[in-house]
């Protein structure tokens, strides 16, 4: 079973009507081990409550979002155990160490990030860690 590492721009789409939400619902049909670093409980959390503020989810609907994410066949793994591997990758690709734990763990797990951040996905063409990362479309 091939390794996913799923971001939260990933996993928005698996509650909201987005471009390439049908993609995103595709990856939880039981082919793939679904995985994530603990961090994107707090993102997702953050979208939630970003959609909320602008008024797009009452907060019922928010909360439904939550407890609805909380049941996903999603694999969470710790934070604190990817944070060194994780501030190496961010160094080596001046991107964040948010973006570098998720990247550090499809390292780990000789898997691949699947994720909606098209400029992501083009700063890593071409280099070390290209092959650990793809565009959902």
């Amino acid at each position: 079973m091939k390794t996913i590492v799923v971001d939260a721009s990933v996993a928005a789409k698996w509650f909201l009507p987005e471009p390439d939400a049908s993609a995103a619902l595709r990856l939880l049909d039981g082919r793939y081990r679904l995985t994530a670093p603990d961090l994107i409980y707090a993102e997702v959390g953050n979208v939630a409550w970003k959609l909320h503020a602008r008024g797009v989810l009452d907060a019922q609907e928010a909360s439904d979002m939550i407890e609805h994410f909380l049941s996903m066949p999603l694999e969470a793994h710790d934070s604190v155990s990817l944070l060194a591997s994780a501030l190496g990758i961010a160094i080596a690709t001046q991107r964040t160490v948010y973006d570098s734990l998720y990247l550090a763990l499809a390292v780990e797990l000789d898997g691949t990030v699947v994720t909606a951040d098209e400029r992501w996905v083009h700063t890593l063409a071409g280099g070390l860690f290209s092959r650990f990362v793809r565009l959902l479309s």
